[in-house]
């Protein structure tokens, strides 16, 4: 259900970013600016970005099987990892584009056009922006937060190629191939940022300082617990996994240390909606009271 949302809010702002593409990459060639043409071609690579976080969205919902007993969550993290080199590729040919026009000496006088159409990008952008990132927090979903901080980055973009068409027209023409150099430094950055979150989700990085300790804590406070030791978490896409061992007193029953185990089990699963699965591993304590 949480991905069904995710999904639709991606393809509101797939078909808003396909016509704000259209829209700045004509301004940009009938204004003869490189940098709205740049503008343009980044917010394109945002309709390809998002077909991969819905496809990706698509992928990690879906229900775990024989062969996927984990479920398909990392699915997300490969289709960030697209995005990321997306980004890459789309900054480093704007980059050339602009060092090109540059090292020519042929940099046209951009029109006014272009500095209407930064206008309208920035204020969209910005709104789509807070919109995929407010979805994106809600589901804890890394490719919308990864698609949210390219509508930022486009949003970013679109002031800089603002900035450079107005000293364009100003008289500095060079501001204008400078903006586009801007923005594609921009893009880089985010690309190379969403690759290394990738990244730690793919090789099972813990959780989170902050997440262990709340683990520890529920723990701790859960009725029978006299200590928790080998505290281990994995980082699984959007979702932790946790494998502990808890200390009981040795003179409770199989049963009455498995139901503490289970209570344990049950409260971080209820109190922490991250946390996927929980193993619980009891220990009794030795023949003197103590906790081995």
């Amino acid at each position: 259900m949480a991905n069904q949302e995710g999904i639709r809010t991606s393809w509101i702002t797939l078909i808003i970013n396909l016509v704000l593409s259209i829209v700045k990459t004509l301004a940009g060639f009938l204004g003869q600016s490189s940098a709205m043409i740049a503008d343009g071609l980044h917010s394109l690579s945002d309709v390809f970005s998002t077909i991969l976080v819905i496809i990706g969205l698509n992928m990690s919902g879906r229900e775990a099987d024989k062969y996927h007993p984990y479920g398909y969550e990392r699915w997300e993290l490969v289709f960030s990892q697209f995005l990321s080199i997306i980004l890459i590729l789309t900054s480093a040919g704007i980059l050339w584009a602009a060092i090109q026009g540059i090292l020519s000496g042929e940099i046209p006088t951009p029109g006014r056009l272009g500095l209407y159409a930064a206008l309208f990008s920035i204020v969209v952008k910005e709104i789509m922006y807070q919109m995929m990132m407010k979805k994106a927090i809600k589901l804890n979903s890394l490719a919308m937060k990864a698609d949210a901080w390219h509508h930022r980055s486009d949003a970013l973009s679109s002031i800089a190629t603002f900035i450079g068409i107005l000293g364009a027209r100003l008289g500095w023409k060079i501001l204008d191939p400078i903006a586009g150099i801007l923005v594609a430094l921009m893009i880089f950055k985010v690309g190379v940022d969403i690759y290394k979150k990738s990244i730690e989700g793919l090789v099972d990085e813990s959780a989170d300082p902050e997440n262990i300790a709340k683990i520890r804590d529920i723990a701790l406070k859960t009725p029978g617990v006299l200590q928790v030791s080998n505290l281990k978490t994995r980082q699984f896409a959007s979702k932790i996994y946790i494998d502990m061992d808890i200390c009981v007193d040795h003179f409770m029953t199989v049963i009455e240390g498995h139901d503490i185990a289970t209570e344990v089990h049950d409260r971080i699963e209820n109190k922490m909606e991250e946390v996927a699965h929980v193993m619980v591993h009891v220990e009794p304590t030795d023949i003197r009271g103590r906790c081995r």
